[in-house]
């Protein structure tokens, strides 16, 4: 297995220092150390990349294709709702790909109700706090298996 891709959009870098309510208290730095851990246990390997900047994430996912990477995890935060671009690169993907969100975005405001993403993604995953990142990972590790 080549690898997984964990793909975490804007203002995750907050997680830990933002809405503890919705989200908890731990930081994207411990998901990740969280997501490499499992990863060990699933014997994978995994690669987390945050950004805040829309451009930066397509271009992420262009190199993904290049690189053949097996799946990939992403939260896009916010560009769930609104990014045709991100969209669009994902599609190009021809692998796994796992959309997973630590709120319960089917139960928040209307407009977050609504995901770009999901028509090019194999599974969401919502509303599980950093345990979606998990199963987003344990999801993505099976899908990989089966189509071999």
């Amino acid at each position: 297995m080549k690898g997984i891709l964990v793909l975490h959009g804007a203002n995750l870098n907050m997680l830990g220092k933002r809405d503890a309510s919705r989200y908890g208290t731990d930081t994207l730095a411990e998901i990740d150390a969280q997501l490499a851990d499992l990863a060990a246990s699933l014997a994978c390997s995994v690669e987390s990349f945050q950004t805040n900047h829309e451009g930066e994430m397509i271009e992420r996912i262009h190199r993904a294709h290049e690189e053949h990477i097996d799946a990939v995890v992403i939260n896009p935060g916010a560009w769930t709702h609104y990014s045709y671009a991100i969209r669009d690169a994902l599609e190009i993907l021809e692998v796994p790909i796992i959309e997973v969100h630590m709120s319960n975005i089917h139960a928040r405001e209307e407009f977050r109700r609504l995901s770009v993403i999901e028509p090019v993604a194999q599974e969401q995953i919502v509303g599980l706090g950093p345990e979606s990142y998990l199963m987003g990972l344990r999801a993505a590790v099976a899908l990989v298996s089966e189509n071999r």
